[in-house]
Parts: C-alpha cells; structure tokens; sequence
C-alpha cells in the first residue's frame, strides 16, 4: 500500500445513519488527509520515502514517521472495511469458520470486540488480526498502534479516536462500537485473510 488518499467504495454519505456523511468529510477528508500530507513531508529524502506503508509501520522507530504512517494504515483499512448498513449482517466461509473456531461464536466475537474497543483508555483501535499461526486475536492498540508491530496481519478494526465518533454520539463510543456491526463489509474483511 502507497502513502496516499485511499478512494472510499460509498458515497460520503452511503455510511448513514451509523456514520454521517460530516463525519466522513472530517474524519476521512480532513484527518486522513493531514496524515498522507504529514508523512509525504516527513519521509521526503529519508530511507523511508520509497517504502510501502505497512513496512514503515512494521519497522520505523516510535515517533512521528510512525505516528502518521500508522495513522494512513490504520485509517485507510478502517474505511475500506465498510459498507452500506444491513441488518444481520455477519461474515461467512472461512471467515466465519476462524472465528467460531478461535471465539466459539461470532456473537462472542462481537461481545470480544465491542469490550475491547470500549474499555481501551484513551485515543486508539481494537483489532482483529490473524497471527503467523493463522490465529485470529483481538487486541488494543493506543495512538497509531497496529498489529503489525508484533508480527500479526490486520484484517478489521474499530477506530476509538474521539474524531471517528464524536460528531454523530458525542461521548456514546458503546453505542458507536454497537452499531459498526451493521456496516462492516465482511467480504473485504475476509480478503485480508
């Protein structure tokens, strides 16, 4: 993946009600914006500046390079991992499969993964990734935190940044983490596998 804007598969306002369409304009046009700008001018002339993103954030020491290379990972997985909303929706095949067989069900997964997101203290992201034994893990991230950093392949996340909920729930992160569930797009989650 290249530092750069990501083109979102939904109209800015294909997302509502779970996420306004003021809220994709902030958080995608604005905030991810200012990351790709930060991290193209931090990188300029550095060993960095021709590296795909996952390997900056793999390997660059903690400080801004990883703050905003993460920061583009994070967001540019985050909104591409959505779709229009649907009701019942959940993954199937072998997705589905993993997560049964690594949470017991995919109810259990979600209650895993909303109790991640919420309880995280602070600015960050719960992640569903699979790790090099092809287990799936949930784990909290804080700031520009990926799994990647362990060795572990991102597949879906939540990001809990007052930004990404704030405009649409204030201060309800529980309530914005609940209603993800209706615009994850479990295909584009499972192409990650």
């Amino acid at each position: 993946m290249k530092n750069e804007m990501p083109r979102l598969p939904y109209p800015t306002n294909g997302l509502e009600p779970v996420i306004s369409s003021e809220t994709i304009e902030y958080h995608y046009g604005k905030h991810l914006q200012t990351y790709v700008t930060n991290l193209l001018n931090l990188t300029k002339g550095t060993e960095y500046e021709q590296k795909e993103i996952e390997e900056i954030v793999a390997t660059a020491p903690n400080g801004g390079i990883f703050n905003n290379a993460g920061q583009v990972l994070n967001h540019t997985l985050y909104f591409l991992q959505f779709n229009t909303p649907r009701q019942n929706n959940a993954p199937s095949g072998k997705l589905a499969e993993l997560i049964t067989r690594d949470f017991g069900s995919f109810e259990e997964f979600q209650k895993q993964m909303e109790s991640a997101a919420v309880s995280l203290f602070g600015s960050g992201w719960a992640w569903l990734s699979v790790d090099k034994e092809g287990k799936l893990q949930i784990t909290q991230e804080s700031n520009a935190g990926n799994p990647l950093r362990q060795g572990n392949k991102p597949l879906m996340c939540i990001d809990v940044w007052e930004h990404a909920y704030y405009i649409d729930y204030r201060n309800r992160r529980a309530d914005h983490v609940k209603q993800l569930w209706e615009i994850i797009d479990w295909a584009a989650v499972a192409d990650r596998l």
